[in-house]
């Protein structure tokens, strides 16, 4: 049976209840600073750290555990006639159950207003020593971070008169990843307050799991969703979901890929998404008109699909979203008229999003590879309008330029190889993801068809020969926005003069796979 815990928390949730039902069974509880304050005032008598150590509590805190009486308490191997003769030679008591959650640094350093020494500050040295030394020495020590394992903890003692070792090795487990994440947490504010080189030679990132899914891209494949440890504005787990059944893997692929194009655009627009790939985008005087333009632009495609506007949806908007099957709506806000006719679709997700539109100065991707990790800046910069190299006789005038802007921010965003057909601010056709770029003109242009007459062109990358300036010329395309870089620009620059069509190069390319 336990005799001795040892409990110092920031996070007090439960605490008091927990230390009693210990105080019950006869465990005496050893505690420091304002945990042991919170378990006096509730009637616990407590035994304070500066009794066990024999030395005051000190430097505002920063020294009271550490201490060979603590930490020789901890790892001492209960069956080892060595380490126990130690113990008893230096006046030094085994403690049983540690109970400890570190110092919110988290919490602390995403307050705006966070300095580098209140950060410092809450940077947790004890804890982490305690929390380790007794999760290495599992086998006899019982040590718990998370206030949510108390009751399991009580349930075994009362049921059994110990924490099994099944349940020790499994609370050890969580201390070295709740350790692990703190620690990374502190290593990527340092890094980056150093302002030492972004990819440092040792990488570690973590996350926070949001939710478990049902299960990933197929039902063969289990899934979870992760966030960001630190805020993130605008991102997807921040969303409030406002009625239909659980986002899965697919769901929030798709809705991520929604607000990252969403993003681009501060005028009211909107945005479908279909398998990862948007199939309408328009923009419009508010969310009711934008919606009905991006619809237009691909109205197969769409159903099924995922819909993202950055302006609040009113009950007309909301009308017209509610009479083709969606998966998911994401809205800065809706009316409640708007809702009314929304909630009627059971299963339809209505997510509502602050933020929306916020787009980060910086960002990483990454993506996983057998045995490796490929990290990347995300593809937020874009050409400067200043740097745009007009290669042809003909300029675009001031509408086909509004449009190839608009088909550019579009374009970045759709799997290579990838074209986009647009006009007066809204796709006509987009051709994704495939192996060449003619392939990819021809589906974007096939879609588009009749409309493609006197509308815009983008290619995510260069022409590597002029077929697709043949192509676009022959459904009646005006202007073409491209990277340029290719062997074989002069001669898409050239059948673009003979067919009167104007053509810019940016110099930048998007490619997106």
């Amino acid at each position: 049976m336990m005799k001795r815990a040892l409990i110092s928390v920031s996070d007090k949730e439960g605490i008091v209840e927990f230390a009693k039902k210990l105080d019950a069974l006869g465990v005496s509880i050893i505690s420091t600073g304002g945990t042991a304050k919170a378990l006096s005032e509730a009637g616990l008598s407590i035994i304070p750290i500066s009794n066990i150590t024999g030395f005051p509590e000190c430097l505002d805190g920063r020294v009271k555990t550490l201490h060979p009486k603590i930490h020789g308490g901890l790892l001492a191997i209960r069956d080892n006639t060595v380490h126990m003769n130690t113990l008893r030679e230096l006046g030094i008591e085994i403690i049983d159950i540690v109970v400890v959650n570190l110092y919110p640094f988290k919490k602390t350093i995403e307050n705006e207003d966070c300095s580098l020494d209140l950060a410092i500050e809450n940077i947790d040295i004890g804890g982490p020593s305690m929390l380790r030394a007794a999760a290495k020495n599992n086998k006899y020590v019982t040590v718990v971070t998370d206030p949510s394992d108390y009751e399991k903890i009580i349930n075994e003692l009362e049921n059994i008169g110990e924490v099994s070792k099944k349940t020790r090795l499994e609370l050890a487990a969580k201390v070295f990843s709740h350790t692990a994440h703190y620690d990374a947490l502190i290593a990527d504010y340092l890094w980056k307050k150093a302002d030492l080189p972004k990819y440092p030679d040792l990488l570690t990132y973590t996350y926070e799991k949001v939710q478990e899914l049902r299960y990933g891209e197929n039902p063969h494949q289990n899934a979870a969703f992760y966030k960001d440890s630190c805020k993130a504005k605008g991102a997807l787990h921040n969303a409030v979901q406002l009625n239909g059944k659980e986002l899965s893997f697919n769901n929030i692929n798709d809705a991520n890929g929604a607000l990252e194009l969403l993003k681009e655009f501060d005028e009211p627009a909107c945005v479908a998404v279909k398998h990862a790939n948007p199939c309408g985008v328009a923009l419009g005087a508010d969310s009711y008109d934008a919606y009905i333009k991006a619809y237009e632009g691909d109205p197969v495609s769409i159903f099924g699909g995922i819909v993202a506007v950055n302006r609040i949806v009113d009950d007309r908007a909301a009308a017209l979203m509610a009479e083709i099957f969606l998966e998911i709506i994401i809205a800065p806000d809706y009316t409640d008229e708007a809702l009314k006719i929304l909630k009627e679709k059971k299963n339809l997700r209505v997510l509502k999003l602050d933020e929306i539109s916020f787009r980060p100065p910086e960002g990483i991707e990454l993506k996983k590879v057998y045995g490796g990790l490929l990290v990347q800046d995300s593809d937020y910069r874009d050409f400067d309008e200043k740097d745009i190299n007009y290669v042809t006789k003909t300029k675009p005038n001031k509408e086909e330029y509004k449009d190839l802007l608009f088909t550019w921010k579009v374009v970045k965003h759709v799997k290579s190889n990838a074209i986009v057909i647009a006009k007066d601010g809204k796709t006509l056709g987009i051709g994704p993801g495939q192996t060449n770029r003619i392939w990819a003109a021809e589906m974007s242009l096939t879609r588009a068809g009749q409309q493609s007459v006197g509308a815009v062109m983008a290619s995510d990358a260069f022409f590597p020969f002029p077929d697709v300036v043949a192509a676009a010329a022959n459904a009646g395309i005006r202007a073409i926005i491209q990277p340029g870089g290719s062997l074989k620009d002069d001669e898409s620059i050239k059948m673009c003069n003979e067919k009167g069509i104007s053509m810019i190069f940016t110099g930048m390319r998007h490619f997106k796979h």
